[in-house]
């Protein structure tokens, strides 16, 4: 970083950086841990010899921490691909249901920039489409922070909501769905050829806040990959220009992926999870009516606290996938 011209170019310089936070928050984790048991062991050598009970049994305590936080350092070693301490493009779609859907969407919204907040990820709307009565059709957002993608990753597919629908004027339960994406956000470190006949791309009037130049001029991009048929837009900047560059990456990012799934068979179940965003496809069901209970179908994870989940304490939904994930891998 110290190098004369490192931050010539900007978005690479934030790219290196990016990546030795993540690795710093895995190197140095472990660096403590260690200094920490060598002053256990000291200590307890100490009170053992003077018969300090009371010493004793507070280092007893402080042991049972450590070991608390070396399975926390175990389970950030789950996180060894190489694309997941990278950033990442996350999305939520609505799938079957309507308006129920859409405003189960924007639940999922609120649920993941809640966790982001919570765990010091930075994000960034790129794209969004409203429904057209309430919530969100779909929306698009940069996540950055340490294992951004490792981590978001395991709530790629269909998530299921089963509630008493507030826009049901008989008070009926309603089941809605939603689905998640995740995909890696490579920067300029991935070589993928992309031929310029095979897009389509249209520029368009940006339907989110934002001000007169952003609602009045055509800056935002939507870019069709015809051979894929994989569409991706964004509006999140002023410029046409930049609109296009951040659509390209994400549109770089997906078509890795496919290539991935041709390659790792891991990648493809993960890529591949989300199938018909309707019945019989979740990942996670969460049950406010008859009774209240989030459970995860891929793990058997459950908690009955709905609220708190839906408030982004998703940790131990991720931390049990994870380790699934390395089970079965």
């Amino acid at each position: 970083m110290s190098k004369a011209g490192f931050w010539d170019n900007p978005d690479s310089a934030q790219s290196v950086v990016s990546q030795l936070s993540a690795l710093k928050s895995a190197i140095e984790p472990v660096e403590e841990m260690l200094h920490e048991v060598k002053d256990l062991q000291e200590l307890f050598e100490l009170a053992a010899a003077e018969s300090d009970e009371e010493e004793l049994k507070q280092l007893e305590d402080d042991l049972g921490a450590l070991v608390k936080r070396c399975e926390q350092i175990e389970l950030q070693g789950l996180l060894s691909r190489p694309e997941d301490m990278k950033n990442c493009f996350f999305s939520i779609h609505a799938g079957a249901g309507g308006t129920e859907s859409c405003d189960w969407a924007n639940m999922l919204l609120r649920m993941y920039t809640r966790y982001f907040e919570a765990n010091k990820y930075k994000f960034r709307q790129l794209d969004i489409t409203p429904g057209e009565e309430v919530g969100v059709r779909s929306v698009t957002l940069r996540v950055s922070g340490p294992f951004a993608f490792g981590k978001l990753s395991c709530e790629t597919g269909v998530h299921r909501l089963v509630r008493i629908s507030p826009f049901d004027s008989q008070s009926r339960r309603h089941t809605s769905f939603a689905a998640v994406d995740c995909i890696p956000d490579f920067d300029e470190d991935i070589d993928v050829e992309i031929n310029e006949e095979d897009l389509r791309i249209d520029f368009y009037r940006s339907s989110g806040a934002g001000g007169q130049h952003v609602n009045k001029t055509s800056s935002a991009v939507r870019i069709t990959h015809e051979p894929t048929g994989i569409v991706v837009q964004c509006q999140s900047e002023r410029s046409q220009h930049r609109n296009r560059a951040e659509a390209m990456k994400v549109l770089k990012g997906r078509l890795f992926m496919l290539e991935q799934q041709k390659r790792d068979d891991e990648l493809a179940k993960l890529y591949g999870s989300k199938g018909e965003i309707a019945w019989g496809s979740q990942i996670r069901s969460y049950v406010m009516q008859p009774y209240q209970m989030v459970k995860d179908h891929r793990t058997s994870h459950q908690t009955g606290n709905v609220d708190a989940v839906l408030d982004g304490e998703l940790n131990g939904f991720i931390e049990s996938y994870l380790r699934h994930r390395a089970k079965n891998k």
